[in-house]
């Protein structure tokens, strides 16, 4: 994709499969940007890169950090990142639908039996009776921007409670963890590393489990511009491919635990280096232990799921109408599902 600045890429916003062998030759050194948050969902990307397999794909990676989905969606748009990992958002289905940017895989995903993304409350709320999320009735529902998977995830709670929430834009990740904390908001969702620190704290009470709200959820996606995806095709398999071999490693050391101890530390101090590298690693242990969710084998989609994403959007008016999902994805890298 060429030709769209950060600027552009913020009006389009506002207007709104087997992997090959790594290491080939011609990819010798190709410089390449990848969009990141600094959470455990997105570790593959991080062993990734720590364990050489970027690299051996002939690819130079840095990444850059964000804060939020919606600004990663810009950046790839922008070209400012090759490829990112996070949720759908409304941004990322309009520049879409603009021709500047697509999904090409699945990475995290809600899976049964393995600890998903947790409803939270305030200390403040909860002590005023709102336990379970049909006592969100009214309340205050955080979320980065409008059309970000928070909201999301919120509408899909209340719609199954039948309730009613008034949803809070707070920009930044952080800045949700704040307002929750002090009662300016009275409720969240979010991934397990962040959710059960935070109840632990006492600041914030569990009462609600994501996944018995939307099922096999794929919660994020990998998605580059559309340039890339049709025009840089070695690049983008390779990419997925060296990602897919991080999830691998990740999934089998935290979520199934086939490894051995000893590895699945390393593991642990690996994704320390990029998930609350400002604690103590003691400190900051359980959280990436408790937070290691499903990171899809080989990139692969949940179609069902994002069609239901997509389907959401259009219905409550965030994105046109006319957006499809051929406009959203390029099913023609992983294996889809």
């Amino acid at each position: 994709m060429t030709g769209i600045t950060r600027r552009g890429a913020l009006g389009l916003m506002g207007g709104a499969a087997a992997l090959p062998m790594l290491g080939r030759p011609a990819l010798a050194n190709t410089k390449v940007v990848v969009g990141a948050l600094n959470f455990t969902s997105h570790a593959a990307s991080f062993v990734a890169y720590e364990r050489g397999y970027f690299a051996e794909a002939g690819l130079d990676v840095e990444f850059k950090f964000f804060q939020a989905a919606q600004p990663m969606a810009v950046a790839i748009a922008s070209g400012d990142a090759d490829y990112a990992v996070t949720a759908i958002s409304g941004g990322l289905i309009s520049l879409a639908e603009k021709g500047a940017a697509k999904v090409i895989g699945g990475a995290l995903s809600e899976e049964k039996g393995i600890d998903g993304q947790k409803i939270l409350v305030s200390d403040a709320a909860y002590q005023a009776g709102v336990t379970t999320p049909k006592a969100l009735d009214g309340k205050k529902f955080g979320m980065t921007q409008a059309g970000s998977s928070f909201h999301y995830m919120g509408a899909k709670i209340a719609a199954a409670e039948g309730i009613n929430l008034e949803y809070v834009p707070l920009q930044k990740v952080g800045a949700v963890i704040g307002a929750l904390k002090s009662g300016q908001i009275d409720a969240w969702s979010i991934v397990p590393h962040i959710a059960k620190p935070l109840a632990g704290s006492g600041a914030v009470h569990i009462i609600g489990d994501l996944a018995d709200y939307i099922p096999d959820y794929q919660v994020t996606t990998v998605f580059t511009s559309a340039g890339n995806a049709a025009n840089e095709r070695d690049k983008t398999a390779a990419f997925l491919a060296a990602f897919s071999k991080g999830a691998a490693d990740f999934n089998a050391a935290l979520v199934d635990k086939t490894t051995s101890a000893d590895e699945a530390e390393a593991m642990i101090q690996l994704v320390h280096k990029y998930v609350y590298s400002d604690k103590p690693y003691d400190k900051a242990k359980p959280g990436i232990v408790n937070g290691a969710m499903r990171i899809n084998a080989e990139a692969a989609l949940n179609m069902g799921s994002v069609q239901d994403q997509l389907s959401w959007f259009k219905a409550e008016g965030l994105v046109k109408d006319t957006v499809s999902m051929e406009m959203l994805v390029d099913p023609s890298y992983v294996k889809t599902m």
